[in-house]
């Protein structure tokens, strides 16, 4: 089988975070804009490429106050970084039907290379939707490594927000035409 193009369904796909609030719960997001492609080639995974090109303005985590603040300076800086990009570097064959895609992402205007961990979910051929793969990724940043070092010091000496961000990512994509 040789290299296959697809392109990801944004409808059926989503691109998520978490990340530490207030050192006792999570607080999860997600982007509503961005567009993807990707090349697979099962037989020889070292081929398939991906790249995604997220609409940081369409961060969405169910406070409109927080979400506006989270397009400010303190965070995403979206007048000056109005993209997020993942572009892969290289695919790398793990175990039990999963890969290391290595990467470089782009936040911020930083860039820095990633590694996500992800699942092939497998393909079908849907009578109307056509034929069909998915995919399951995450990985961890330090989002200090993009230059969001925003914070509270709490009552109790900790800290607002966990440097940590736990990316996830549910793809589904369409056979290109």
């Amino acid at each position: 089988m040789a290299i296959e193009k697809w392109n990801i369904d944004v409808a059926h796909s989503t691109v998520g975070f978490s990340v530490r609030h207030l050192m006792v719960s999570k607080v999860h997001g997600f982007f509503t804009q961005w567009t993807g492609s990707l090349e697979f080639d099962e037989q020889n995974p070292a081929q398939s490429k991906v790249e995604v090109s997220i609409d940081a303005a369409s961060v969405d985590t169910r406070e409109p106050q927080r979400d506006a603040h989270l397009r400010t300076g303190d965070f995403f800086e979206v007048e000056k970084h109005p993209r997020i990009v993942f572009t892969s570097t290289h695919v790398e064959p793990s175990s039990n039907g999963t890969y290391k895609v290595a990467g470089d992402l782009t936040l911020r205007g930083v860039t820095r290379p990633v590694i996500l961990d992800v699942e092939f979910g497998g393909r079908i051929n849907h009578p109307q939707m056509g034929e069909r793969i998915g995919f399951s990724g995450k990985t961890i940043i330090n989002r200090k490594d993009f230059g969001v070092s925003f914070n509270q010091v709490l009552d109790t000496g900790g800290l607002g927000l966990g440097e940590k961000v736990e990316i996830g990512l549910e793809i589904e994509a369409t056979r290109a035409a």
